[in-house]
């Protein structure tokens, strides 16, 4: 039988997807929610305990008394400032030996993996628990994008390389050829969101994500579902364009049938090298 798993749960779908695959494969589990992040639907039927974000002491002692033995970080956190962030003397160290990388989610995200793994967790991925979510090479559905979304796509995965390069973000959304808008700490919904009001005349603009040149694997994987597309078919988008081995598709059947519903191609590509 798989060790059991302690899913780092935060906003989004994502987490209680974990926790599904778990009870289908008898895998035993254990959720622990972030307060303010997690949706109360995460936690509905699972065991679980529910901390705030700053009290990592609680955390570790939390998971080692469930008996946890590989951990998953899952779901969209919120980026607090520090003194909204309240830390507990765990956090605060881990904080004071970081430094100035804590001011980018990539160093952040490494240093806290590192911490945990230090308290003998085995950090997991996504991908290796949810294996058939992993975004595979070529076309989702029956839409397919034109040479002009082609364009645009291939500017978008230059955009993306440049932001996370900087540790910005994993997203931009691309329309004839001129970027509309690219994500950063607000999340891909809301720059969807804003960009439809930047809507430009004829074709619609593209979106395209891809994680990050020097990402941690571990964590924060880029990911789509089933409201990335009704956002995006919201805002006059007509296509979207994720990295292939490298991000995540939820809800796979409920993707594609939406995206032929509403006339948006979904494709699965390389980064350009």
């Amino acid at each position: 039988m798989a060790p059991k798993l302690g899913i780092v749960a935060g906003g989004g779908a994502l987490p209680a997807k974990l926790a599904q695959k778990c009870r289908e494969i008898g895998r035993p589990y254990f959720v622990l929610a972030i307060e303010g992040e997690a949706e109360a639907a995460t936690v509905e039927g699972a065991p679980h305990a529910w901390i705030r974000l700053g009290a990592a002491g609680t955390g570790i002692k939390l998971l080692k008394e469930q008996g946890v033995v590989e951990l998953v970080m899952a779901g969209a956190l919120k980026r607090p400032s520090l003194s909204s962030l309240r830390p507990d003397w765990r956090a605060a160290k881990l904080y004071a030996k970081v430094g100035l990388r804590a001011l980018g989610d990539d160093g952040l995200l490494t240093a806290v993996i590192k911490e945990l793994e230090s308290e003998g967790f085995t950090l997991v991925g996504v991908d290796t628990v949810l294996t058939d979510a992993v975004a595979f090479e070529g076309l989702y559905g029956r839409h397919r994008p034109d040479a002009q979304a082609e364009i645009d796509i291939a500017h978008g995965f230059r955009v993306v390389e440049t932001l996370g390069g900087l540790d910005i973000g994993q997203a931009a959304i691309v329309q004839q050829g001129v970027v509309l808008g690219v994500e950063a700490i607000e999340g891909t919904d809301a720059l969807i969101r804003r960009c439809g009001e930047w809507r430009r005349e004829g074709p619609g603009g593209v979106l395209v994500k891809a994680k990050k040149p020097e990402q941690e694997r571990r964590a924060d994987l880029p990911t789509i579902g089933p409201q990335t597309i009704e956002l995006a078919h919201q805002a006059g988008l007509r296509g979207i364009a994720i990295e292939a081995g490298g991000s995540l598709v939820i809800d796979r059947e409920q993707v594609v049938a939406l995206a032929d519903r509403l006339g948006l191609f979904l494709i699965g590509c390389r980064k350009p090298t």
